[in-house]
């Protein structure tokens, strides 16, 4: 048992420190929009969308209101709708599910891959039929997937490829970014995120001109001109406090996700051979969005932690097949239990640019003691 009464306290995240620090900048943002009076979409928006489509290496960024909102007027701003499946891993958060709900296709689930919890394109193979129209690879945990696989299954089975890229701000397969594989892909500016808002947001980045245009069109309520409707949009537009706030955190992503690649590597030479950790794929700039290690009796060793002070999450458990509701509108046609072990056993550690160094070894020593 470990010391309860142990005096650090080790934050999953460190989104007050963060914002400690940036607080004149984000105050000056804020009275700024305030004084402009453009609270939806607008310039600020338009200044966002333009740093972040250059910083994704796209030709179009299209804000929303946050990463579910992106991933669904993306796929149909591509065309996924009525009578469609979509290839989805059952590991992941369920947004990436229910995003191809709401844009009227059906998610067909696969397993993933026992190494890093990233879609397996064997098993996505083996779940295409004939209705199969697109597949959605996941950069979990900020590791982009094998691109190269991903990319020729797709092509050799003409499926549409879309990115759910909600965790992986500045990531790279081989030097290209989440959106420069497919159609697309569609971020997440959740405030945990490696950029995060100060509330919901999200984007869409392509090189596609036509979809580009149609998802912006799509979150506008449809709109192409002022009084002109032509499609049956929702409104999921991104206010403009949110994007001026987002310009400002952009400038220090790079420096924050060179802090969570030497905290990974910390963890990594702390806990090898004592947890299992996840496997980085060659050629994959992995930005450690989140630390995950996987333990045998996960809630046990969570409690443990908690007792010493150490706070942890878990992504994500139960896998999709066995979310209640989903049961009725997904489809697993083969078993997935690579997908129900991660579930079953991830455990994701403390992982923030603004932890210490003393933070992550007291986190990994109490990982060591609570495996015992």
């Amino acid at each position: 048992m470990l010391d309860s009464k142990v005096s650090t306290k080790v934050p999953f995240a460190t989104l007050a420190r963060e914002h400690t620090a940036l607080a004149s900048e984000l105050r000056a943002c804020f009275d700024r929009v305030l004084a402009g009076g453009a609270f939806i979409l607008g310039a600020e928006v338009e200044a966002f969308e333009d740093e972040w489509a250059a910083a994704c290496g796209t030709a179009h960024c299209i804000g929303t209101n946050s990463g579910t909102a992106a991933l669904t007027l993306l796929l149909r701003a591509a065309g996924i709708g009525a009578g469609d499946e979509v290839i989805v891993p059952a590991h992941t958060f369920i947004a990436t599910a229910l995003a191809v709900v709401h844009a009227g296709a059906v998610p067909v689930l696969c397993d993933v891959d026992e190494g890093t919890g990233l879609l397996d394109v064997d098993a996505a193979a083996s779940v295409v039929g004939p209705r199969t129209a697109a597949v959605i690879p996941v950069h979990l945990y900020g590791q982009p997937c094998d691109m190269e696989r991903v990319v020729r299954f797709a092509g050799e089975r003409s499926l549409l490829l879309v990115e759910d890229a909600a965790q992986a701000h500045g990531a790279s397969y081989h030097g290209r970014p989440p959106g420069t594989f497919g159609a697309g892909a569609a971020f997440s500016f959740y405030p945990s995120k490696n950029l995060g808002a100060l509330g919901d947001a999200g984007a869409v980045c392509t090189n596609a001109s036509e979809i580009a245009q149609r998802a912006r069109a799509l979150r506008d309520l449809g709109r192409r001109t002022s009084r002109e409707h032509l499609d049956l949009g929702t409104n999921e537009r991104l206010d403009a406090l949110q994007a001026a706030f987002l310009s400002v955190k952009l400038i220090h992503l790079e420096r924050g996700n060179a802090l969570r690649r030497a905290h990974a590597a910390r963890y990594r030479e702390s806990l090898a051979g004592r947890v299992r950790l996840l496997d980085e794929l060659p050629g994959a700039a992995c930005v450690y969005h989140l630390f995950p290690v996987r333990v045998p009796d996960r809630d046990g060793v969570r409690r443990r932690l908690r007792e010493a002070g150490v706070e942890t999450g878990v992504h994500y458990t139960p896998a999709l097949h066995e979310q209640p509701a989903l049961r009725r509108v997904a489809v697993c046609p083969a078993p997935v239990p690579r997908a129900e072990a991660w579930a079953r056993e991830e455990l994701s550690l403390p992982m923030s640019p603004l932890l210490e160094d003393d933070e992550i070894d007291c986190v990994a020593e109490a990982c060591v003691k609570a495996l015992r």
